[in-house]
């Protein structure tokens, strides 16, 4: 038996949200004004890292700004949870550095997804904290991504069944929010993922997750699905797949399939990984980079129902 995870304190109003960028830089000035202006419309205090807006290359500062930044953040006892503005590149590279006991003895809600899902699951494994794959600060946050925030955050009992994202009724057969069943089936077990690209990146590191028994999720951006087809191959060669207990994909948002004749498409893709050991599969739920999306849990159980589409969170994410 795994573990109980340890769940930090829940968010409530006039909570002190530090508010920075371990990854890549913010291209516009706007885009922290932003992330200030939905912290207090949350109704929480706004916290900005001293080194937020500076830019390094492609990166939000240089390796030490962007590090001290995001250890002071999570060794600060006034400081209530932090929240990354954005994704994009970098946090492998201080990842080693990060202040893991400072963090343990300060538990405290840390949000992010795309490149942010080094840090995720590198916490998690580090100290058995759930962290949560969410919105950016900096991105508008629509009722439904709103609804879900606050009811994984702010509430202290079990979330219970996620909802789909809401159809539009003066559409007659729509693709938005559709969920598309591969392998059928259910599953329970711990709930973990985040960015695929990133988690092959944790492979052979202490960070990467233990997948035997897991509801995996997974989403990506701007991959070819050639490329998403490796990334499954490595995952399955390095024996991380076979004892899955189900297989939540999101998005993959701008992917690219092969233009060619007899090009594969995603479903014979995911059948190839997961039919053969029977792991339920779905694909279309709220997950990665699209407006409407869940904010999931790392490390708490969850049920999962490839048959009809849908996960179920069976424990509280906070305290």
């Amino acid at each position: 038996m795994l573990p109980k995870p340890i769940l930090p304190p829940r968010l409530r109003p006039g909570a002190r949200v530090a508010l920075l960028t371990p990854s890549g830089p913010l291209l516009e000035r706007d885009h922290c004004t932003r992330g200030i202006e939905l912290c207090r419309a949350l109704g929480f205090e706004p916290v900005l890292a001293p080194n937020t807006g500076k830019a390094h290359g492609y990166l939000g500062g240089t390796d030490d700004e962007r590090l001290a930044d995001l250890n002071a953040a999570l060794a600060d006892p006034g400081i209530d949870a932090v929240w990354c503005l954005r994704g994009g590149n970098g946090m492998n590279r201080i990842v080693d550095r990060v202040d893991f006991g400072g963090f343990a003895a300060h538990p405290k809600p840390v949000i992010g997804y795309s490149d942010i899902t080094v840090l995720l699951l590198a916490l998690t494994a580090e100290t058995g904290v759930v962290t949560f794959h969410g919105p950016m600060a900096r991105f508008a946050m629509p009722e439904f991504s709103r609804r879900h925030f606050d009811l994984v955050l702010g509430n202290v009992t079990a979330p219970g069944p996620l909802g789909r994202v809401p159809v539009r009724p003066d559409v007659l057969v729509p693709e938005r929010g559709r969920i598309a069943t591969i392998v059928a089936g259910r599953g329970a077990g711990r709930l973990v993922g985040g960015n695929l690209t990133l988690l092959q990146a944790l492979i052979g590191t202490r960070y990467f997750p233990d997948l035997d028994g897991a509801i995996l999720f997974l989403e990506d951006i701007g991959e070819d699905l050639y490329r998403i087809d490796r990334m499954l191959g490595h995952l399955r060669l390095a024996g991380a797949l076979a004892l899955l207990a189900g297989v939540a994909i999101g998005h993959f948002s701008r992917m690219r399939h092969a233009t060619f004749e007899g090009g594969l498409g995603l479903d014979e893709v995911l059948r190839t990984y997961f039919e053969p050991d029977r792991i339920p599969v779905a694909h279309g739920f709220p997950i990665g980079h699209v407006p409407e999306q869940w904010t999931l849990p790392i490390g708490v159980m969850a049920e999962f129902d490839a048959t009809n589409g849908e996960l179920t969170l069976l424990e509280a994410a906070v305290r």
